[in-house]
Formats: structure tokens, C-alpha cells, sequence
């Protein structure tokens, strides 16, 4: 485990009288990673705050992949006790000591801008777990089929019900929450109206709720962790915190009917710990309950500490057989079968030193295969994290968090002997471990990827599977490339590429986008990929650019019902025409009417499109002494004609209204610059190796926009040297 970064706090100077509030800022602390790779924490005070003067609980939110610009979304006078994402990643779910529940959504995908959807109150209740109803949609490895090319083999969508259905079978959007005092309650978040309510701007969101009991009688909970079963249902494990008591399991399942939601909990096999069985029975404390895949219900990890130390079971729900005693047995009748029954199994323990503070597991399992090889994390007391695997509790790694601070800083700083863990949690993909300490501070470690049981480094095809994975699912790949060693980036980025080009063309064009996302991520890493990163990331732009412009043709009379506007331009490309204006005559200009008003808003975008193509034709000349043996932008003849159908669009929406054309600061006047880009642009397409006329017309177009006369004589220069070379 190597530490990735370490966000700290806003120091205050030890010379100043707020060194007294420092108290203040020690506190409990939650943090929650959601399958985006973006955290959500809490502190005591504001990040800012050095004095204690705001002293609460804050809810903060983040970019993994740059933490330091942490976004305040909520603050609250009562401890923040529940923080939870749903599976898709953009929703929030907080909880407080008081009873409320809130559910966040971000406003246009915005990292710094909130709102609360949905709310409601439990008056009374101590909220200690919650979890979103489960969409119905998962995605499995199969394990067998794992060296196949075609991702349809080699991933499959495993059965599991989805939490809630409504009208249509789809799933309702909410959550459930259990409390300190044993109750179990459930939020509805509903687009539609509720009765009697009308919003001009459509429906919004509202709320059902419901509470029920855990238990046959209410009890005290201290620990406490929810599950999704496969059949739609909860499983849900809470203890009351003594070891001598037991940890009791319930199934809860949830039913809307019209307008009420209804709430069944039923028991299931119960267990007490191991560890009052050993000789040195001293654990009195249960800390926490993790299920070790929460779409999993058959292993449970509980740990509990002592006076001293802490120690880390593993249970496991198996099958037994029970047979039927002879004296139950009727003499003349043969013997009856053996029945089996489900019971909870001890599978293994580890003991530590020091008391344990915070333990988490792997999110979700990627291969189909049971059980499923993840890990345990545990922080102790003394700072030391450790990484346990899930088989045996066999210690992988290990790290400390007063390693994380660099040796260079200033004695005030370094005075953290106090500073704990106070929480942690895994990414989805299970490659880094984000853990929060009792100040609000984030440490990230890398953490290697479970590959096999025996575990050893990781293997290209290995990682090659996981970002397909994440291709797949939608799942965000950056904890996968943090775990990706530097010798095997090119190694990775050509396998993916390869795996890709195999799948068939309804395949590549639905994860076109996505794809291109994550090659564009890994050239960047490699050392000479910077370019194709730029190219890959200018393709996805250009995509997204030229959909957005077809999509807003409207023919002003239909002339041709066979064909959209958009497939005529496409048909008009074909033509070995390097001349714009003779393609306006075959396109007919009233296919592709567009509102004025519209047009103007679309001017930025116009312009990046002018702008890409005015880059590549300076690329012209260099490309004969750079060849990239990756993705070239210059080279793909399908986003040249891209580039080129776009540029009659602008042409033509041009002529409707002028203000909306791109704008060229150039030396020479009356040059028509959409029409030189087109036929250049044209003549690339023709001939994908350029040859002398075309280096020399593209250098010439390219100088007519160089203002500064010293770097003019520069370029003309280097393109003479490059001209004989």
C-alpha cells in the first residue's frame, strides 16, 4: 500500500490563541466514494475555519483525482451519522442523529452546485446505516469465459430483483435506514406529482414513507450493516453491541401499493462471535459489521476490540444437513431424509494489538464466480492500516498514516500523534483506499488490485478486463489506471485496442464515446502519448459537435422523404468535389434551416470546429518527419469527412445568419477562409500522404494568421529546413 496524496486541514499558527479550539476540530468522520470516483466526507468544522468557530458537522464533496478542490454541499448542527451513494453515482444520501433524511442530486452534472430532492423526518431516531433501493442492474465477469473476445461472452447481467417496481416494472428510486432503537424506515423518491399537486415545469419530486420495526420488539442497536439479496429484499445484520450478545440478521422487504409503502422484516439465522470461546476473553465491544460484497449476503465480518486490542472474524452462511434422530423415527416406516437448514460458520479470525477504529470491504465483486476474492481493510488505533485478504485473513499490506507526512514540513505540522482513523472506504473497482481521520483529512493509498487468491502484481490482461469492465458498465476507470504500472501502460492501451476492434460494429458504435474516453486517459499517461491524447479527446468533441448539428435540421420543405438532411450531406461528401460552393448546389441549402435566434448560441462551437480544422492543416508539414505510431486525427479520413460536413452546415448556416460564423484574425483581407479549409480538408481526404504541393498550400494558408512577424520568419524557416530534410 503506497500513499497516493494527503489533503490537510487549514493549519492555525501554535503562537495564536486558537491553538486552545484545536479540540474542536477532532470529531467523528464519514467519507463514501460513488462509482464516479468522486468522495463525499464530513468534518466537525468548515475546511477554512482554523478558529472552531463553525463548529457542526459539514458534508464536503470531491474529485478523487483532485482533492483539494472539496465543494461544501450541506451543514448541519447534528452529527451527520449516514452518508451514502447510490449505485449509479448521482445521488447522495444524508443522514443525521435527529432523524433526517436527506437525498442530494447535483444539478447539471455540477460538483458545486446541490440540492436537496427529497426529505423527511424520524423524529427521535439515531440513524446508524442506509442504503439506496437496488436498480435491478448488475454486471458480472464470467469467470470461464474470461480469455473470450467478444464482450457480450464475457460479460453477462446477473438476476437480481430490483428493491421496488412501480408502474411499468420499473424501479423506484429511495432508500431504507435503520436506527439505534431497532426501527427500520423507508423514503420514496417519485417523479411524479403527487395528488392534487401541478408544477408548471412537470412533475417533481416527492416522498413516500414508512417504519416499521426490526425485530418482533424494538431493541438497542450500536452496530449495524445493510445487503441487497437477490430476490429484491434487504439483508440486514445488526448487534447490540456487547460480544456476549448475538448478531441477529433479518430479511426487509419493501412493497408500494399506490400511494403507501409497506414494510416486512422477517429473522434469519442468528450466530454469536467466536472470540468468546478463546481463552483470553477479553473482547467486550463490537465495533462494526461489514458484509464482505454488498450484493452478497453470505459473508459477514465483524470486528470487536478490548481494552488493548481488537480482533477480525469472518462468518459465513453455509448449508447443513440434519438428520432426524432414531427415536423420532417411526419403526415400521423407512427412514425419512435428511433435511438441510441454513446456519452461520465460523471461517477464520485475526487478532490485533491495537484497538480497531474503522474497517471496510469491497464494494461489489466483478467475477460471477463464489466466493468472491476481495479484501478486508482494518485501521487500528496506532495509525497502522492493514490490508487483509478475504480467504484466510492473511495480511496483504500494511501502512501508517503518520508515514503520509512529508519530513520537509514545519514542526507544527508534524505534531499529529493523536490523529486517527476514523473512517475508510474502498473504490468501486478496489484498486485505492480513501481514509478519513478524526480532523477530516484524506490520505489515498494504492492498493493492488485482487487478480487471483494468491494475489502477486498485476497482469495486463487482468487490467485490460477491468477497464473493459468499467467500458461496460459505466463504472469511472481512474482508481484502474492508478494501479497501472508505467511499463505496461502501452502494453494495456494496445490490448484494449485490439479487444475493441474485434467486438462487432453495433457494439463499437453504441461504447464509441466511452472508449475513446479511456484510450484518450491512457495515452495521456504514456510518455510520448500526449499528442494522441489530444487527437482521441478533439474526436470525442468532434462527435459530440457534429450530433448536435445534424440533430437541429429541419427541412423547410420536404423535398426529399428518403433521405434527412443530415444523410444528404453525407451522400454530397462522396463526390470528388474540393469546392464548397458547388457542394451547396447539390446539398440545397432549405434542407438545413435552422431558427436565427438558435444559430447564434451555437457560435462557440462553431468556432472550436474552425479552430480544430485550422490545426490540422499546420500539422500538415510536420507530418512528414513525425510518424505516431498510435491514433492520428490527421490520418482517420472518417472524421475528415466528419470535419468537412460540418463545415458546409456552417457555410450554409452562414448565409442565414452572418453574426454566427467563426471569426480569423488574418493578414490577408477578403480571404475566404471556410472555403481554403474545405478544399485543403478535401484534398487530405484524397490523399492521406500529403505530397509537396499540398505541404507547401497548407503552410502558406497557415502563415496568413501568423500576426507576429518575428515568428513568421521563424516558421518560414523551420518549413524550408523540413522542405529539404
Amino acid at each position: 500500500m503506497d500513499i497516493v496524496y494527503a489533503v490537510s486541514a487549514r493549519q492555525s499558527s501554535p503562537s495564536k490563541l486558537s491553538q486552545a479550539s484545536d479540540f474542536l476540530h477532532e470529531g467523528p468522520t464519514l467519507c463514501s466514494i460513488s462509482s464516479r470516483n468522486v468522495v463525499a466526507f464530513t468534518t466537525t468544522c468548515e475546511l477554512n475555519d482554523i478558529r472552531g468557530s463553525t463548529f457542526g458537522s459539514h458534508v464536503y464533496v470531491a474529485d478523487l483525482n483532485c482533492p483539494w478542490s472539496s465543494y461544501k454541499i450541506l451543514s448541519h448542527d447534528v452529527e451527520i451519522t449516514a452518508l451514502e451513494w447510490d449505485l449509479p453515482g448521482s445521488k447522495l444520501l444524508v443522514a443525521d442523529a435527529d432523524g433526517l433524511v436527506q437525498i442530494l442530486g447535483s444539478s447539471e452534472h455540477l460538483l458545486n452546485d446541490w440540492s436537496c430532492l427529497v426529505s423527511a423526518h424520524f423524529p427521535g431516531e439515531h440513524v446508524l446505516a442506509a442504503s439506496f433501493f437496488h436498480n435491478g442492474r448488475k454486471l458480472g465477469l464470467v469467470a470461464e469465459k474470461k480469455d473470450t473476445p467478444l464482450y457480450s461472452d464475457k460479460f453477462t447481467y446477473v438476476k437480481i430483483a430490483p428493491t421496488v417496481r412501480y408502474f411499468g416494472g420499473q424501479p423506484l428510486e429511495g432508500c431504507i435506514v435503520v436506527t439505534a432503537t431497532g426501527m427500520v424506515g423507508v423514503v420514496t423518491l417519485v417523479r411524479e406529482p403527487a395528488k392534487g399537486v401541478e408544477s408548471p415545469e412537470g412533475p417533481a419530486f416527492h416522498s413516500l414513507t414508512a417504519s416499521e420495526s426490526l425485530g418482533t420488539t424494538r431493541q438497542r442497536v450500536r452496530a449495524v450493516d445493510i445487503c441487497y439479496g437477490k430476490n429484491g429484499q434487504f439483508l440486514v445484520a445488526v448487534s447490540g453491541g456487547k460480544t456476549n450478545l448475538p448478531i441477529q440478521c433479518y430479511g426487509v422487504s419493501i412493497n408500494r401499493n399506490e400511494e403507501k409503502m409497506t414494510i416486512t422484516s422477517q429473522a434469519l439465522p442468528s450466530f454469536f462471535l467466536q472470540c468468546n470461546t478463546l481463552k483470553d476473553n477479553s473482547y467486550q465491544n463490537v465495533v462494526q459489521l461489514r458484509f464482505v460484497v454488498r450484493e452478497d449476503a453470505d459473508s459477514l465480518v465483524v470486528t470487536s476490540n478490548s481494552d488493548t486490542g481488537g480482533i477480525v472474524e469472518i462468518w459465513e452462511l453455509r448449508e447443513k444437513v440434519i438428520s432426524v434422530h432414531k427415536v423420532l423415527q417411526k419403526s415400521s416406516s423407512p427412514p425419512p431424509d435428511p433435511f438441510e437448514i441454513v446456519v452461520w460458520q465460523h471461517q477464520s479470525h485475526w487478532q490485533a494489538s491495537s484497538k480497531i477504529q474503522a474497517m471496510c470491504t469491497t464494494k461489489g465483486a466483478l467475477s460471477t464466480a463464489a466466493p468472491a476474492s476481495t479484501y478486508v481493510m482494518v485501521a487500528l488505533d496506532d495509525s497502522k492500516l492493514y490490508c487483509l485478504h478475504r480467504e484466510s485473513l492473511k495480511q496483504v499490506a500494511s501502512a501508517s498514516l503518520h508515514s503520509s507526512w512529508r519530513c520537509d514540513e514545519p514542526s507544527p505540522k508534524m505534531s499529529r500523534g493523536q490523529v486517527n482513523a476514523a473512517a475508510m472506504d474502498l473504490t468501486w473497482a478496489g484498486s485505492a483506499l480513501l481514509v478519513a481521520d478524526t480532523r477530516g483529512q484524506l490520505y489515498l493509498y494504492k492498493v493492488l488490485p485482487v487478480a487471483d487468491p494468491g494475489g502477486g502484481p498485476l497482469t495486463v490482461p487482468y487490467a485490460v478486463t477491468l477497464l473493459e469492465y468499467c467500458l461496460i458498465s459505466g463504472m469511472d476507470w481512474w482508481d484502474v489506471l492508478l494501479a497501472l504500472r508505467p511499463s505496461m501502460i502501452d502494453a494495456v492501451c494496445d490490448r484494449f485496442t485490439e479487444s475493441f476492434n474485434r467486438q462487432p460494429a453495433c457494439t463499437q458504435q453504441l461504447l464509441s464515446s466511452h472508449y475513446l474516453c479511456i484510450k484518450a486517459s491512457l495515452n495521456r499517461l504514456s510518455t510520448n502519448g500526449q499528442q494522441r491524447s489530444s487527437d482521441l479527446l478533439n474526436l470525442v468533441m468532434l462527435h459530440s459537435i457534429s450530433t448536435a448539428f445534424k440533430s437541429l435540421l429541419r427541412p423547410s420543405d420536404l423535398v426529399n422523404h428518403e433521405k434527412s438532411p443530415a444523410e444528404g450531406i453525407a451522400a454530397a461528401m462522396l463526390e470528388p468535389v474540393s469546392d464548397i460552393n458547388r457542394i451547396l448546389l447539390i446539398v440545397e441549402p432549405k434542407e438545413c434551416t435552422v431558427e436565427p435566434s438558435t444559430l447564434q448560441s451555437l457560435q462557440q462551437l462553431i468556432q472550436w470546429v474552425a479552430d480544430l480544422a485550422l490545426n490540422l492543416l499546420a500539422r500538415i508539414p510536420e507530418q512528414r518527419q513525425q510518424r505516431n505510431s498510435g491514433y492520428e486525427l490527421i490520418r482517420d479520413v472518417n472524421a475528415l469527412n466528419e470535419l468537412r460536413e460540418l463545415f458546409v452546415i456552417i457555410k450554409i448556416w452562414g448565409l442565414l445568419r452572418p453574426t454566427c460564423l467563426p471569426v480569423f484574425v488574418q493578414l490577408t483581407e477578403n480571404l475566404d477562409v471556410l472555403a481554403l479549409c474545405f478544399k485543403l480538408l478535401s484534398r487530405l481526404v484524397q490523399s492521406p500522404e500529403p505530397d509537396e504541393a499540398l505541404i507547401g498550400e497548407s503552410a502558406n494558408f497557415y502563415l496568413n494568421f501568423v500576426t507576429d512577424s518575428e515568428l513568421r520568419d521563424r516558421i518560414v524557416d523551420l518549413l524550408i529546413l523540413q522542405m529539404y530534410l
